[in-house]
């Protein structure tokens, strides 16, 4: 549906007939210094200013009025469901997420390929829920702030690449920015889902200072563990068995989810994963009246572009007239055997 946002201004539309209809203004005369004009050129006579010019005017300044009562587009409404919950991710983006441990299908990927796998499933179904986004190595960030918009989420996790904010692992700075990204709605569940595959071995704040800041937040943390038991290594003497996830502190994200009345789930492969999630979608929302929005387009710019390209052909036009005429002068006075 087409509406304007401020319909009352369209009534300046008649401004420029009430100035019409304004009495003339006698000028005095005048003896200032008078200067001859090179008519011979073109230049536009008085009556000629008069009988163009105002009818231009006219149009730029109804497409200036349309613009500033501000034209829209609505669309249809779109109900919006307020029976979710506020949701973070932290997603560690250390430097042993490279570890290609994991697998998709029958290829070989690394930590982070695989997470961006199976969250990208895993925010689809999150209607309803506000969801942010937290990237941590050497210290933390909001990458998301919540948000309704589940594909910028997506598109987010999608460009994070491994070293953009360091090598080493800073679960307490992610932890303690998570708490504190939350809003003061009280009636809403706050969970953070803290995915890492190590130890805090980096940030500005430690774990159990972050996890103080969490309890009293009310933030409801689910720690996953993410790495396999096991991977072959080639080496010198062949094949080796190691385990990729001997640095993974198991102790402190356990610890976390207890006090935070959430729980530690252990990732060791993407099946593993795929099934903690299904756990999480089993979290109660909080259940409130939806609300309907109306999806709105600007459409501001279109008369706007219009006033510009009047205004600009206002100016050039009789420069281009003038120097036209000129040139045809030029070349009527200008003797047959100079020109070329």
């Amino acid at each position: 549906m087409f509406s304007f946002a401020w319909p009352w201004l369209l009534t300046l539309l008649i401004a420029p007939f009430i100035i019409r209809l304004l009495p003339a203004v006698k000028k005095q005369e005048s003896t200032a210094l008078f200067l001859p004009t090179f008519d011979f050129i073109g230049t536009p006579s008085q009556s000629e200013i008069k009988r163009g010019f105002p009818w231009f005017a006219l149009f730029i300044w109804i497409a200036l009025v349309l613009a500033a009562a501000r034209p829209q587009w609505l669309g249809e409404p779109v109900t919006i469901p307020q029976e979710g919950r506020e949701l973070m991710l932290a997603v560690d983006l250390s430097g042993s997420m490279q570890y290609e441990d994991m697998m998709i299908g029958n290829q070989k990927v690394n930590r982070l390929v695989m997470l961006k796998y199976v969250l990208n499933d895993f925010i689809e179904r999150r209607v309803g829920d506000r969801l942010g986004l937290i990237l941590f190595a050497d210290t933390a960030y909001v990458q998301t702030p919540l948000t309704y918009d589940r594909k910028t989420v997506r598109q987010m996790l999608d460009e994070a690449v491994l070293g953009l904010v360091g090598e080493k692992t800073a679960i307490g700075d992610a932890l303690g920015l998570a708490a504190k990204r939350f809003n003061d709605k009280k009636d809403s569940n706050r969970i953070l889902i803290l995915l890492t595959d190590g130890q805090n071995t980096a940030g500005n704040i430690q774990p159990q200072e972050a996890l103080e800041i969490a309890v009293a937040a009310g933030v409801k943390v689910y720690t996953i563990g993410v790495g396999a038991d096991e991977m072959l290594v080639r080496s010198f003497f062949g094949n080796r068995k190691v385990n990729p996830s001997a640095d993974l502190d198991e102790a402190l994200l356990s610890d976390i989810a207890k006090q935070t009345g959430g729980q530690y789930f252990r990732a060791r492969d993407t099946q593993g994963l795929q099934q903690i999630y299904e756990i999480l979608d089993e979290l109660e929302p909080i259940e409130d009246d939806p609300i309907q929005l109306r999806p709105m387009q600007s459409l501001f710019f279109y008369p706007l572009s219009v006033a510009l390209f009047l205004s600009v052909l206002a100016v050039y036009f009789p420069l281009i007239q003038r120097t036209l005429k000129w040139s045809n002068l030029r070349n009527k006075f200008t003797p047959s055997n100079q020109k070329s």
